[in-house]
């Protein structure tokens, strides 16, 4: 749930987006303001996720204004001037609404609060939890070399021990940040960070030969080399 303010000297602009909030059940409407300067307050609590922000107003201007607001507050400009645009983006604004605004482009500016957060916590992520029979183990992911299928298990190969789990190498493969592993073969994938060369149709991590299959061998050339 995103908890969001409305900034807007136009009572039909806030009435506007008040009523868009309202129909997605992953928005929070908290308040909403006509004068920016009477909002700061609620914007430095730190409890708002993202906030709605005209850009022409009578007592700041909200490219101004949005200096003031908490760095994690994610910004939503909106404004009936397209000139405007370059400088939002330049604020880094996670969108830019060009009045009047559609409920589909406010969608699709809101839809990207989730992709956002989502990449972040991949981002931050450096563990990666392992179910092994009754055991959770809990690996740096920095320590991972490769993963290897075996039937239906899979191996999770350390520089100093071996974890086996019983899953697939297909549904594995679906939830690792994409950004550090790479499926290489049908019963293997490595930790790209962890690559040194590629020779011929293997590649070495260290002093570990992985083998590329030659559905994935473009890809890997192009991709890590």
């Amino acid at each position: 749930m995103f908890k969001c303010v409305v900034i807007d000297d136009e009572e039909l602009a806030r009435m506007l987006l008040k009523s868009y909030i309202d129909q997605l059940d992953f928005l929070e409407f908290v308040k909403e303001f006509e004068n920016p300067l009477e909002a700061m307050a609620t914007l430095k609590s730190g409890t708002i996720d993202v906030v709605f922000l005209d850009i022409q107003m009578p007592e700041i201007k909200g490219t101004d204004f949005a200096n003031m607001i908490p760095q994690n507050t994610k910004i939503i400009f909106t404004t009936a001037y397209s000139e405007y645009a370059i400088k939002g983006f330049e604020l880094n604004a996670l969108d830019y609404l060009l009045k009047p605004i559609t409920f589909e482009r406010f969608l699709k500016a809101v839809s990207k609060l989730e992709s956002n957060i989502a990449k972040k916590e991949i981002n931050n992520k450096t563990t990666l939890t392992v179910k092994s029979g009754y055991d959770l183990h809990k690996l740096n992911i920095d320590e991972i070399l490769y993963i290897e299928s075996d039937s239906e298990y899979v191996i999770f190969h350390t520089s100093n021990k071996k974890i086996m789990s019983n899953q697939s190498l297909k549904s594995l493969e679906k939830t690792l940040d994409a950004a550090i592993f790479m499926r290489v073969h049908r019963s293997f994938i490595v930790n790209i960070t962890k690559v040194t060369t590629l020779k011929g149709r293997d590649l070495i991590l260290t002093d570990i030969l992985i083998p590329v299959s030659d559905s994935y061998y473009e890809n890997v050339k192009k991709e890590l080399f």
